[in-house]
């Protein structure tokens, strides 16, 4: 027996060997509700192949609304890194705290 018989009947035993298993059963999994939904609409693939083609928003739009937004956010951590209180209301906490 030459080595690429040998081969073959290496790599076709397992295929061999998986066409013997027994499959579980899947006629039962379906509900009775599943058995009477209804078959899913048909559509026509034109208009989705054309509005996957249609271009996208336009990345310099869309940087500038990015950092627009961004420079607002930026402003907005500003204000509350200031301080809460008056000096009045420091000064009360102090004298109160000791």
């Amino acid at each position: 027996m030459t080595s690429a018989a040998r081969l073959c009947r290496l790599f076709c035993l397992p295929l061999i060997l998986a066409a013997c298993t027994q499959f579980p059963e899947l006629d039962r999994t379906q509900t009775p509700e599943l058995k009477a939904a209804p078959y899913p609409d048909l559509i026509l693939l034109e208009p989705l192949l054309a509005r996957a083609r249609m271009p996208g928003a336009d990345p310099a739009r869309t940087e500038a609304s990015l950092d627009s937004r961004l420079a607002g956010l930026r402003a907005r951590a500003d204000r509350m890194r200031g301080t809460v209180l008056t000096p009045a209301e420091k000064r009360r906490l102090q004298t109160g705290l000791r």
